[in-house]
């Protein structure tokens, strides 16, 4: 006997389907608003711990929030304004001598793809790229407001339990809050050791070029620093310059930058992230990857700076929830 199902699909599920894609679109739409927020909440996860050291001092949040923003912020522009000018001499100097660099390396490269065309628009990449770092801190409504939701989050000690204990039922809150503080210790954890791994591997790197006597050392060990903060695929990628320049001069050189970049490697493998950075990211290569990919699909370039955090900070979300039951049947 043939048994014939029927599938009836509700009103309500229907609406919730109309409304959850509707919602998708509106997050899509203000992704730059959610790039900003979760920036402010990196930034506040970072400085929160030395605001509440000071509290417990007996000095005024208010005081403490803007004394940490401050020094936090004086560092950063210092920083900035000290590498900058010699970073964009030496990178524009290192772009126009690639055509030459490539040409010497693989001297029949012409033969088999027509390079001058591509060369004579490699001096302009340089500049183009600082036009495009000029034009993040330009972005005035953006950078400002990310400023702002920063300093607003480390200020308010309980905003997250405020905004969560209105949307959800005193339970649901605590699991929340919960998770947001996990997340919070995890972050701060990511972003104090990615500065140090940054710092770490530039100076190495900046050190070893100069004692081998690779030109555009300053300009090579920053793009080593700043690729730092993509895993796996950052520290290959920034060799890949110093390797080119040294046998342009000899293949003794190229050899020696080889062999510096390994033993770079080899250090941040095994000694430096394992100590910096402990359990504090902890994710799986695969998933690292995929991260990455999807973060520059999204949001360019600072999709990819935000992926691992933002993923971590989901995975944090997603062993709350799983473990959340196991939490409720044995309560402590």
């Amino acid at each position: 006997m043939k048994e014939n199902y029927k599938i009836e699909i509700s009103s309500r599920t229907i609406v919730f389907a109309v409304f959850f894609v509707l919602l998708l679109n509106f997050l899509w739409l203000i992704r730059d608003v959610i790039f900003s927020l979760f920036i402010a909440f990196i930034i506040m996860s970072a400085l929160k711990p030395y605001v509440s050291f000071l509290e417990k001092n007996k000095i005024p949040r208010f005081l403490a929030a803007f004394l940490v923003y401050l020094v936090f912020l004086t560092f950063f522009f210092s920083i900035l304004f000290l590498v900058l000018p010699p970073l964009v001499t030496e990178s524009t100097l290192l772009f126009r001598a690639l055509p030459s660099i490539l040409e010497r390396f693989a001297p029949n490269a012409t033969s088999l793809l027509n390079l001058d065309s591509v060369f004579q628009y490699l001096p302009n990449i340089a500049n183009q790229f600082f036009d495009i770092v000029r034009s993040i801190f330009s972005n005035t409504v953006f950078f400002i407001s990310t400023l702002f939701f920063g300093f607003y989050l480390l200020l308010e000690e309980n905003v997250i339990r405020k905004l969560v204990s209105r949307f959800f039922s005193e339970e649901k809150a605590e699991t929340a809050i919960i998770v947001f503080d996990k997340a919070e210790k995890r972050l701060n954890a990511w972003f104090w050791g990615e500065i140090t791994l940054m710092t770490v591997i530039g100076l190495m790197t900046f050190i070893g070029l100069n004692l081998i006597g690779i030109r555009y050392a300053l300009a090579l060990s920053v793009l080593a620093g700043l690729l730092e903060a993509i895993p796996n695929l950052g520290p290959t990628v920034s060799s890949i310059p110093a390797i080119l320049l040294g046998f342009s001069s000899s293949p003794v050189m190229g050899f020696a930058a080889l062999a510096l970049y390994f033993i770079v490697q080899q250090l941040e493998n095994n000694l430096i992230v394992p100590v910096v950075m402990k359990k504090a990211v902890g994710l799986n290569p695969i998933i690292t990857l995929i991260a990455l990919l999807v973060g520059g699909k999204i949001g360019g370039v600072l999709g990819v700076l935000l992926a691992i955090p933002i993923t971590v900070f989901l995975e944090t979300i997603l062993i709350e929830l799983a473990n959340a039951p196991k939490s409720a049947e044995n309560p402590r």
